[in-house]
Formats: C-alpha cells, sequence, structure tokens
C-alpha cells in the first residue's frame, strides 16, 4: 500500500467536527506511554477526538506485557458510559474486558495489535505486521546474498508471551530470509540452525542491550540482528558497539518513526518497515464517530480480517525484488 502525506491536516480533522455529541467519549489505552509510536498515536487521536467534540480519555500501562492496568482503565471506560475505545493490547488477558465492554455497547478497536479472540474487538485498524517482517526478512537475505546461507541471526522480541504483533513481525522476518516456519502462530517453532537465539527485549533500548548481551555470549559471530521495534534496535546497537561488534551485523526493525528512519540514515538501521499510527488513530477515531451518530461500524479491508493502514520498507541500500522508499521519503512519511 503506497502512502502520502499521512499526517491528520487541518482539513481532514474540520470533517469530523461537529459530528459528535460533546458528551460522547473516546478511550485510547496504549502498551505504555513512553515508546515514541504510543505517543504520537496518543497526539493523533486526541486532535482527531478534539476536532470532532468528543470527550477524550488516555490511559497506558507500564511496558509491553503490562496487561493489568490496560484492565482497570477498560473497566473505567466502561463505568464513563464511552462510546468507543482504541487499545492496543498489551496481551490476549484483556480480551475478557473488552468483550464486556462491547456488551455495554462500546465500539472497540485495537490498534496494531489484534486480539487472538475475535469477539474481543469489532475490528483492528493496523499495519499488516507479518508484511512487515517480510519485508524486512527479504531485504537482508538480499543484502547478504550467497552469505545469508551461513547467517547467525539474533531475534529480539517482545516477551515470550505470543503476542500477535510480536509473532507476526518475528515469523514474517524469518519466512521473508528464506527459514521454514512451521507454526505461524507462535514464537521460535524454526529450527534453522541459522537462528542463535530468541530474548526478549520488553520493545525498549534497555531491554535490547540486555538481550543483545545475552545472544553475544551465545555467539560472538552474529551477523544479523531482528528487532521487534527500533527502541529495541537502538539497544542492541549499543551492545554491539560496547563489544566492538558494531559494524558486524545488519540490524533490521520496524516502526518507522522519524528517530529510526534516522538511525537508517546514519547506517545504525539497515532497514525499517515504517508504520503510520497517526492513520490508525485517526480511523480509530472516525469510526468511534460514526458509530456514536448512527450506530455504523466500520468494515476491514478486502481479503484481510482487518483495515491495513500500510507499510513501507525504509533504506538507503535497496534491492532487486523488495520494494521500498529512501530515508528522504521515510522521513517525509514517518510520524515522530
Amino acid at each position: 500500500m503506497k502512502l502520502t502525506k499521512l499526517l491528520l491536516g487541518a482539513g481532514a480533522l474540520a470533517l469530523l467536527a461537529g459530528t459528535a455529541s460533546a458528551a460522547d467519549l473516546a478511550c485510547l489505552i496504549t502498551k505504555n506511554n513512553t515508546n515514541p509510536f504510543f505517543v504520537k498515536m496518543k497526539e493523533g487521536a486526541e486532535a482527531a477526538a478534539t476536532a470532532a467534540g468528543l470527550d477524550f480519555q488516555a490511559y497506558a500501562g507500564e511496558k509491553d506485557g503490562d496487561a493489568a492496568p490496560q484492565i482497570t482503565a477498560i473497566e473505567n471506560c466502561i463505568a464513563a458510559g464511552a462510546k468507543g475505545i482504541l487499545i492496543t493490547p498489551s496481551n490476549d488477558s484483556v480480551g475478557p474486558a473488552l468483550k464486556d465492554a462491547r456488551a455495554a455497547g462500546i465500539l472497540v478497536i485495537a490498534l496494531d495489535t489484534p486480539l487472538a479472540d475475535t469477539e474481543a474487538q469489532d475490528i483492528t485498524f493496523a499495519t499488516d505486521n507479518f508484511e512487515a517482517g517480510l519485508l524486512i526478512g527479504k531485504w537482508a537475505a538480499a543484502t547478504l546474498g550467497a552469505e545469508a546461507a551461513n547467517a547467525k541471526i539474533a531475534l529480539l522480541d517482545i516477551n515470550k508471551d505470543n503476542i500477535s504483533v510480536d509473532v507476526q513481525r518475528n515469523t514474517g522476518f524469518l519466512t521473508g530470509f528464506g527459514i521454514e516456519v512451521p507454526d505461524l502462530t507462535v514464537l521460535g517453532s524454526q529450527t534453522d540452525p541459522r537462528v542463535i537465539g530468541h530474548e526478549s527485549s520488553d520493545a525498549n533500548p534497555e531491554g535490547g542491550l540486555r538481550a543483545m548481551e545475552t545472544l553475544l555470549a551465545k555467539d560472538p559471530d552474529i551477523n544479523v540482528v531482528y528487532t521487534i521495534n527500533e527502541p529495541a534496535a537502538e539497544g542492541a546497537y549499543q551492545a554491539l558497539k560496547n563489544a566492538g561488534k558494531e559494524g558486524q551485523a545488519i540490524i533490521v526493525s520496524v516502526d518507522g518513526g522519524c528517530p529510526g528512519v534516522a538511525s537508517v540514515k546514519s547506517g545504525v538501521i539497515g532497514a525499517t518497515s515504517q508504520q503510520y499510527p497517526l492513520l490508525m488513530a485517526s480511523k480509530g477515531i472516525e469510526a468511534i464517530v460514526a458509530f456514536a451518530k448512527d450506530g455504523t461500524k466500520p468494515t476491514v479491508t478486502e481479503g484481510l480480517t482487518f483495515f491495513n493502514t500500510g507499510v513501507n520498507l525504509v533504506t538507503d541500500k535497496p534491492v532487486d525484488g523488495v520494494p521500498s522508499i529512501d530515508t528522504t521519503k521515510g522521513t517525509e512519511l514517518c510520524w515522530g
């Protein structure tokens, strides 16, 4: 899906204005409030909600995988009579609370991370996370060329909980690299000896540093590093640098935030798959406005089980057969 500028401009915001009751409430619940991806998502959702005349409340967990604060937030939104909940679920344990929200007549939209229980959400607005992983996997394999057969790969995931976004990006990367993945629904089903190991990064720099140190201790010759997102990539690079091995490995990632694109431009990250959280947030608010007005619910992208908000591979080292944009275009489209 090729995308033009996705920032929610004044004109688009104006189209939403006056279409919702001032008493209508939209809730946004993110995995944390520190990852730039979720910070930008909150900014986009709040701006769209304000323009539409919706009340807006934002909640967040402490870190990826932290479900308890999200469950409390869902309960608060139900009690407040929210018209819609936008959520990046930490894991599937939030599902029962979201089903309670739906039973109370609330529109539930998952952003970025679909839940396994299809009854826990009305729809998902997300990147095709498997495609995002596939693109960086294909790019890494093509960049190595014949040496891909001898690769030593480190995989830095969120954690071991088999969160959908974690599994899809990871298995997409492995598939793109040419590694057989017997079970695409869980982490770690592959047996290819090129995979040195999986480690949990908690999707942040500190966790990325720790995970990369662990894997380097296991094999100091790692030359390909997959990371769940760019904060984890930042930590992985620091570990490689601390070990004097920063020029040894290709790092690939997913997010496409402005700092991540800058890391591609500087050579820290070889390629990243760019997502569009402002579009996820604005489409989510748009759907809540329509639902509040007349009960209309959004529909999925044709041929998929979710509304696809698009993905582009960003790299300054393009390879044949893998479509990409350069960092100039990636900077134009990045979300901060």
